[in-house]
């Protein structure tokens, strides 16, 4: 029985149980990885201030985002491909969030589709969208998420292209894996994952395959996105998204605060800071180092999320003292999922409340709502970027 400390752990279990090209679509990041790797180094320049002889009874962790009450200041992040990390992986996941009482996103590159989701969770969930060539199908697409009770749109604005994923490259990527001999080979160390996709129908892009027209074939995903997604995306489009949807709008991969200012004329309820987990532009700043100038800028006229580098409650604590309303987690809860399914991404939130609880206490505060800079030992770098 393996003993579940902290997420690292969950990330030991999850390489072991799930295919290598799908582990490593999920934890990687573009040419170098050296803005993947910053995303959670740079957390570890941040210290906190201890504090003692404080009352420390009565802790809250509770939040709102965009008027949605949150056990804690989390949401789980869109993560295309979740349904190949472990069978009806969207279903889960989705799951988990519900009962633990955070927001799940659907990624648009789900292999659950969205009423796949709707029909196996009783809560609204957020509904993430890329941009299309196609825009008819875009339109349908927001009215199939709107039909299904979604209560947010999340729009990523940072995959117009594909940045190059050398990891997937080598693994020859394709959903479903091609029967290959080393595909084969490694499958067969895999067989949990194995009986679980023999169990579902759920193997390619929900959300897509019978959807989009010229989508025959979705085996290669980046030559399908490099075909598809549309590079020609701009703000006057995210006016017109804004408007067929009619509810909440969030922007995701904001870094810039002169973009963050663009997403707010635009119309954004929130954006998420976000570098898209150090798979688009490699060099580009950590999303934590990007944060306190775009909170600076904006955060008074919209809700300011960060996603990239959540590996811990400290690095929650952090984010959130530097201004961040709540925090988007993608791979933290992708290895529960790999790991042990629904259980595990309940393990992986669980993990993530108990260390954020405890270094609020130790900190000596009672409620998240009064964490500010004060909390940080002074002399940290990010505190003047």
């Amino acid at each position: 029985m393996t003993t579940i400390t902290c997420i690292d752990d969950l990330q030991r279990l999850a390489r072991r149980r799930v295919p290598k090209m799908f582990y490593d679509y999920a934890d990687s990041g573009s040419w170098t990885e050296s803005t993947y790797r910053a995303n959670h180094s740079d957390f570890d320049t941040i210290k906190f201030r201890q504090r003692v002889m404080v009352d420390m009874a009565g802790r809250s962790v509770k939040c709102e985002m965009l008027g949605q009450p949150c056990s804690m200041p989390v949401a789980l992040a869109p993560v295309g491909l979740t349904g190949m990390q472990h069978a009806d992986g969207e279903i889960h996941a989705a799951r988990a969030a519900e009962k633990f009482g955070v927001p799940f996103t659907l990624s648009t590159m789900s292999i659950c589709s969205i009423e796949d989701v709707a029909e196996h969770t009783n809560s609204p969930f957020w509904f993430q969208l890329y941009v299309m060539r196609d825009r008819d199908y875009v339109g349908r697409l927001i009215d199939r998420a709107r039909a299904a009770g979604c209560s947010a749109l999340v729009l990523t604005a940072d995959l117009q292209i594909l940045g190059q994923r050398h990891k997937d490259i080598i693994n020859g990527m394709t959903v479903p894996p091609r029967p290959t001999v080393r595909n084969l080979i490694n499958l067969a160390t895999k067989w949990r994952w194995v009986l679980g996709m023999l169990r579902t129908q759920r193997r390619t892009f929900g959300n897509i395959a019978g959807h989009v027209k010229d989508a025959s074939n979705l085996s290669s995903l980046s030559a399908w996105t490099a075909s598809q997604f549309d590079p020609s995306l701009s703000w006057d489009d995210v006016r017109w998204i804004k408007e067929r949807w009619g509810g909440k709008l969030i922007i995701k991969g904001i870094l810039d605060p002169e973009d963050a200012e663009a997403a707010v004329n635009a119309g954004a309820d929130g954006i998420i800071v976000s570098n898209h987990g150090g798979r688009q532009l490699d060099g580009a700043p950590s999303s934590i180092r990007a944060l306190p100038a775009i909170v600076s800028a904006v955060g008074e006229r919209t809700e300011v999320y960060l996603d990239g580098g959540i590996r811990s409650g400290q690095d929650i604590l952090k984010a959130v003292a530097l201004g961040a309303k709540s925090v988007f987690i993608g791979r933290a809860f992708i290895y529960g999922l790999g790991a042990m399914g629904e259980k595990g991404v309940t393990i992986a939130l669980n993990t993530l409340y108990k260390e954020l609880d405890t270094t609020l206490a130790l900190c000596g505060l009672r409620d998240i709502q009064d964490v500010d800079t004060k909390i940080l030992w002074q002399d940290s770098q990010l505190m003047h970027p």
